[in-house]
């Protein structure tokens, strides 16, 4: 039989509901892989004891005939941008680094009243500022299919702990392609969803009208059932949609009607890795031999996407990230002060040491740009210029969608790199997100899943692709995905540990 901590979310569920184990041998499972492989550095807050309560817990309503959903027992990593009550809580910052939130953020509080078993907060660059989890405050995390290279990012913990079965699923967050690079480089799946589709209450904001929330996970249909639980309206979120959810889990048991799966050729163009382009149009080819139709579109706009999607992100980061002065909340030097009898000059002084203590060099980088982008004299040179150019990569997109059904590119455009490759060329880091950062400013929903694995200076190392759809398509895409992945199981090859 299968180790129990490489289950996906149905199996580990018939294996809890038929009575072949209790959620308490299933979190332990999980705990012992997690504890095993230290060297990968996936957990920022590991919550154990408060894990096997909660395992224990669902053991007795399971006991007593009242198990609350096939997620009822089933554990899972946040990554640490998530506010868990009575759990630390850093964003991947030395800022936050003994912050212990009072309430959960809103999916932590659906998950939880699902039934699910949270085992621990995940490693991620610090504040969502990178693409490779590096920019951590806790160190880097490794990929588990090389441990010299990086997993992605920056929910990039979540994925090396699905990658190497330390948990059933994950719960990441995408802002430029923060869910969906991880997983294609560690062979897993994750869905960026709607935005406005599953609420971000209680998630600490990067960039708060590009964040988005979704599940990361071991399969599709995994990613449906996670979805089904998180999504819908919010009232405590602005920005949640009252639009009414679908049954995504339906839509990943039978096949979809035919497709009209578009190519854009600017998502194939010079910078892609060639064996990359190639494995996901051998996909594409795949998905036609099941009856769909390919066709070539061209969505003009995204050779600006990745300068606009920088700047509005950059802009809202200093706007966010105002609020750790060191006084409100975060790190202060005011303590330490305190502990050696030292009285700072000023408030400025309490602002600025504590600042450049708890921030890194990559976050006071954004920080920086984003209020050079907003101050006077250049905010209508740089921020409403990307705000126009937003509008129209939403337009372009909606263009694209009057010929194609779904879209269907790479989602990196690189093999996952050596750890520290790319650290002193800031502009190589942000060029890794030329293919997933056009979908955040578009509003529209993207699902990655693997397409295949590459031989490349002696390791093999997994590709990913994304399924691109208009707004609240996340069925189309879920039901699409889930018919490529009964077409090809890659999706089940993991890494030798």
């Amino acid at each position: 039989m299968k180790a129990p901590n490489t289950f996906t979310i149905t199996e580990a569920a018939q294996w809890l509901a038929d009575g072949s184990g209790t959620s308490v041998e299933l979190t332990r499972f999980c705990l012992a892989a997690a504890k095993a492989q230290p060297e990968l550095n996936v957990f920022i807050t590991l919550a154990e004891a408060e894990a096997l309560a909660a395992a224990a817990a669902s053991d007795a309503r399971r006991a007593a005939g009242k198990s609350l959903s096939l997620l009822d027992g089933v554990p899972y990593v946040a990554k640490d941008s998530y506010c868990t009550a009575g759990i630390r809580t850093t964003a991947g910052s030395k800022m936050l680094d003994d912050f212990v939130p009072t309430y959960d953020a809103e999916v932590v509080a659906r998950l939880a009243a699902a039934g699910a078993v949270l085992l621990g907060k995940t490693n991620m660059d610090q504040f969502g500022h990178g693409g490779s989890t590096e920019n951590s405050g806790y160190g880097p995390s490794k990929n588990p299919w090389d441990k010299t290279r990086v997993p992605g990012g920056s929910s990039g913990g979540c994925a090396v702990a699905l990658a190497a079965n330390m948990c059933i699923f994950a719960i990441g967050e995408d802002t430029g392609g923060s869910i969906r690079q991880p997983a294609s480089f560690t062979n897993t799946t994750g869905l960026k969803v709607t935005y406005g589709r599953v609420s971000r209450w209680g998630s600490i904001a990067y960039a708060s009208s590009l964040d988005t929330m979704g599940p990361m996970t071991k399969s599709v249909e995994d990613a449906a059932l996670v979805l089904a639980v998180i999504a819908g309206h919010d009232a405590k979120d602005a920005t949640s949609s009252k639009q009414s959810t679908d049954d995504y889990v339906a839509a990943t048991h039978s096949d979809p009607s035919p497709l009209k799966i578009g190519l854009p050729i600017e998502f194939f163009a010079e910078g892609v890795d060639p064996e990359i382009a190639a494995k996901v149009k051998a996909a594409a080819q795949r998905l036609e031999a099941a009856g769909h139709t390919l066709v070539e579109v061209s969505i003009p706009v995204v050779a600006h996407a990745i300068s606009c999607y920088y700047i509005i992100a950059w802009a809202e980061a200093s706007s966010n990230l105002a609020r750790f002065d060191g006084i409100h909340f975060g790190h202060s030097i005011l303590k330490e002060a305190s502990r050696d009898g030292v009285e700072p000059a000023s408030l400025y002084e309490v602002y600025a040491a504590s600042r450049s203590a708890g921030f890194s060099a990559e976050t006071k980088r954004r920080i920086m740009l984003g209020t050079y982008v907003l101050s006077a004299g250049y905010y209508d040179a740089f921020y409403r210029k990307a705000l126009k150019v937003r509008t129209a990569i939403v337009r372009g997109f909606a263009e694209a969608f009057t010929q194609a059904d779904v879209l269907l590119t790479p989602v990196s455009p690189v093999l996952p790199f050596v750890i520290g490759e790319k650290s002193a060329d800031p502009l190589a880091m942000y060029m890794a997100d030329i293919l997933t950062a056009p979908i955040n400013p578009a509003g529209v929903p993207s699902l990655a899943l693997p397409a295949g694995l590459i031989e490349r200076a002696g390791v093999t190392l997994p590709v990913g692709m994304q399924l691109i759809g208009p707004q609240f398509a996340e069925s189309r895409l879920l039901a699409l995905g889930a018919q490529y992945q009964r077409l090809d199981p890659i999706y089940q090859q993991q890494p030798t540990l």
